[in-house]
């Protein structure tokens, strides 16, 4: 089998931009070397702009030129988008970005033979800081899980999972930033409430949210034990920790990945 040095993107939207973005920031892609189709002729036109890669408006040109397939349609135009291709992919592995669309669902329209790798990256990417869960489909290549995981792990980290498990993931880390955004919004509103300027508590809040996630990725501790060296006995913390207990946060927060995962199973049914 070929090297896997030309990758084309069926989608030009955020997600594909930050995929583009990080595998030429990692020099493992030359611009010349990407290929993006999209409908849309302005969003074309600025991915050729800022990052001087091939576009087109058809996705079979992509499909030729390319040796890994990025899907990043929208769930809703994925069979749509699958049918359109399936003659012309014939040797390219593929890699879905689509939420809720099953390994099984796309070979039922692309055929047997065709090699697909699931993924679920969350919108961190954007900034390099995203997580990927990848799941492996049948007759997938070992080079081919090693060239996704070279793209995702260019924005992020990346983890390998049984397939039934994607729900999951999408209920927590695809899902999983918006709840962190409303928590930071929520605490700068609780530093305004007590006396700070807006601006001054956001910043608190979002550079407390980034330094404590990474002292529970460097430091290998458990986030309980990382919480319990906080608080001191009869302190300020442990006070703050009782009031977050009594409102249900820790159930609450439980039940939201719940209810996105339920959400996912069903969108995807």
């Amino acid at each position: 089998m070929a090297l896997m040095n030309k990758l084309g993107f069926l989608g030009g939207g955020r997600m594909a931009e930050a995929l583009i973005n990080g595998v030429l920031s990692a020099k493992r892609y030359r611009p010349g070397d990407i290929h993006v189709a999209d409908p849309d002729r302005e969003r074309l036109d600025h991915l050729k702009t800022r990052y001087g890669v091939q576009v087109s408006a058809v996705n079979h040109e992509v499909i030729g030129l390319s040796d890994v397939v990025v899907l990043a349609v929208k769930p809703q135009v994925m069979v749509d988008a699958l049918r359109g291709i399936r003659d012309v992919l014939t040797k390219q592995p593929v890699i879905s970005i689509a939420a809720g669309i099953t390994i099984s669902q796309m070979r039922d329209v692309c055929g047997p033979a065709a090699r697909i790798i699931r993924a679920m990256p969350n919108t961190p990417a954007m900034v390099g800081e995203g997580i990927t869960a990848l799941a492996i489909g049948p007759n997938v290549e070992e080079e081919a899980v090693d060239c996704a995981g070279e793209i995702f792990r260019s924005v992020g980290r990346v983890v390998t999972i049984q397939e039934p498990l994607m729900d999951a993931v999408t209920g927590l880390s695809g899902s999983g930033p918006a709840y962190v955004f409303l928590m930071i919004e929520a605490m700068a509103d609780g530093g305004v409430k007590v006396g700070l300027p807006r601006e001054t508590a956001s910043l608190l809040a979002a550079q407390t949210v980034l330094g404590a996630a990474r002292m529970v990725l460097e430091t290998g501790q458990h986030p309980a034990r990382l919480k319990d060296q906080v608080a001191s006995p009869g302190g300020t913390t442990i006070a703050g920790l009782h009031r977050l207990e009594q409102g249900g946060v820790r159930a609450v927060l439980i039940d939201a990945i719940e209810t996105a995962t339920k959400r996912s199973q069903e969108l995807g049914g």
